[in-house]
């Protein structure tokens, strides 16, 4: 017994030490960085994983970049030879990615002389060469949506590669950027806080490994999967047997076209979980197009929903599940479809699927439906010269939905996203913006037995003129109830009190006030 104990010690200290090396990551990127999407709204995210690709551990960041970089990187790492110091650069949506402005660096690291892991960091940047400023159009091709990169070297043996500096520079208009101007020009300086968190990663999780030595490593990253295969089987395998179906719509795809439907037949059976989007709608002429990274991101966040807090999140964890998507469907995007609010957008929707669904199975468990958007966010200016034009993006936030033990929260991040609010001082200090009113949305919340939460209103006033891109839902489309819930209020946009679409461009003038009104929560349980 005593053994036992020790061995449960220290595989939990294996674990915190592990993910440590993740939360360090996070931290030198958010102190590195220029961009208010990195150091403020804290847009980015940091994983571990084995000499295979493996999820090892990850800091609690964002979903949508976690999951989809967990399902996607034994398929990155096994196409190139890896030598110490390299830094390979991706943002692939259909290698791995999510859309083009989350871009993600790995690097692996060698411990005497052999591969032993990798380390990897994904951060959204708002400028990735779409003509559009923010990089979020509403858009109908992956051309349209920006620079397409990798996944290639940034870095070979510790050296910078003469065509990635040649691409990147493109990004701020001088494709021929020499070396030192590179490095020291503010458009790209968040590359270099995502290498910079990347070696932190490298130092710290070697230090670890060389510490324990590498062959006891191994053996507590094969205990921790056995131990995290282990806790999901018990707790899934306490879900009734069955076939669940939930079928659940997006609004548009922003192009003039009709709702889209995401179809789900989920089967328990055991401990093992099958997820059947069969059914769902196929390609979007617009940019609701899903990478299946970020379609097994959605189920994923999800099952690890289920499990409990101590759970590890790693490889381990989400054996049991099992997905198919059918091919070139609106989940399964292929190039060169349009995929910016794939990401942002139908992954909530997805998310929406899968609650309701095991809702079915597990009535007590399972929240009503968040706000079931990110209310995305882009402006800026492209037209003048460099030194003038600028880039900004923001997520807002909504109401979650309530459950069988209280209210939703109001006025939170839901689900995929766990970014923070840019806050108004930093707003007003960098963008010619003021920001005229950021307030909850008083009852906007579905009613029941218990409210949904409500969501904000967050009204811009413009000081010189601009571009915006919206990116939006739930603007026809209601959140729902559960066990006899009201459904939460929709969203809406208006510019000078004219209601505006769910997605759309547009430019803006100086004195021009954007008002987002951002969806509730459903309610739970009938009303008194």
């Amino acid at each position: 017994m005593a053994q036992v104990f020790q061995n449960v010690v220290e595989l939990n200290l294996f674990s915190s030490r592990v993910r440590s090396v993740c939360d360090q990551m996070g931290m030198i990127l958010k102190r590195t960085a220029v961009s208010t999407n990195i150091k403020d709204r804290l847009d980015y995210s940091c994983a571990v994983f084995d000499e295979q690709g493996g999820l090892i551990a990850q800091a609690a960041h964002i979903p949508v970049h976690l999951g989809s970089m967990t399902y996607a990187m034994q398929g990155l790492v096994g196409r190139f030879q890896w030598q110490p110091e390299d830094c390979l650069i991706v943002n692939n949506p259909y290698m791995g990615g999510t859309h083009l402005p989350d871009v993600t660096l790995i690097s692996p690291l060698f411990v005497d002389g052999l591969l032993a892991a990798f380390v990897a960091s994904r951060a959204h940047h708002a400028s990735i060469g779409a003509e559009q400023p923010g990089s979020m159009p509403v858009s109908g091709s992956i051309d349209e949506e920006g620079l397409l990169l990798g996944p290639d070297f940034l870095l070979r043996k510790g050296r910078l590669q003469s065509a990635m500096i040649e691409q990147l520079g493109a990004l701020v208009d001088k494709p021929a950027l020499n070396l030192e101007a590179w490095a020291s020009h503010s458009g790209l300086a968040d590359f270099f806080a995502q290498i910079s968190a990347n070696r932190k990663g490298l130092e710290t999780l070697g230090q670890l490994i060389v510490g324990l030595g590498p062959g006891r490593f191994q053996a507590l990253v094969n205990q921790l999967n056995d131990y995290g295969t282990r806790l999901a089987q018990a707790v899934l395998g306490a879900i009734q047997d069955g076939c669940y179906s939930f079928e659940d719509w997006m609004d548009d795809d922003g192009l003039g076209g009709d709702p889209l439907a995401i179809k789900l037949d989920l089967t328990v059976k055991g401990a093992v979980l099958e997820f059947d989007f069969s059914g769902t709608a196929g390609p979007s002429p617009g940019n609701l197009n899903c990478p299946a990274s970020v379609t097994a991101a959605a189920v994923l966040y999800v099952v690890r929903g289920l499990l409990p807090e101590h759970a590890p999140t790693c490889r381990g964890v989400f054996e049991s599940i099992r997905l198919r998507i059918p091919p070139a469907c609106l989940l399964d995007a292929q190039w060169p479809s349009a995929v910016a609010a794939g990401n942002v957008e139908t992954s909530m929707r997805i998310v929406d699927v899968v609650l309701g669904a095991l809702a079915q199975a597990l009535p007590k468990r399972i929240p009503a439906a968040a706000q079931g958007t990110m209310n995305n966010l882009a402006m800026g200016v492209r037209t003048s010269g460099p030194e003038q034009n600028w880039d900004y993006y923001e997520t807002i936030a909504g109401g979650l939905g309530a459950h069988a033990g209280g209210d939703g929260l109001s006025a939170v991040q839901a689900h995929m996203t766990n970014t923070l609010n840019t806050p108004v001082e930093s707003l007003e200090l960098h963008y010619p913006l003021r920001l005229i009113r950021y307030a909850v949305r008083r009852n906007s919340g579905g009613r029941g037995c218990y409210r949904g939460g409500d969501g904000v209103i967050r009204e811009f006033e413009f000081t010189a003129p601009a571009s915006i891109s919206l990116l939006t839902e739930r603007r026809g489309r209601r959140p729902w109830g559960l066990a006899g819930g009201q459904p939460g209020q929709p969203g809406e946009n208006r510019l000078n009190g004219e209601l505006l679409p769910g997605k759309t461009n547009r430019r803006v003038r100086s004195g021009d006030r954007l008002t987002i009104m951002t969806p509730g929560g459903g309610g739970f349980g009938a009303p008194a």
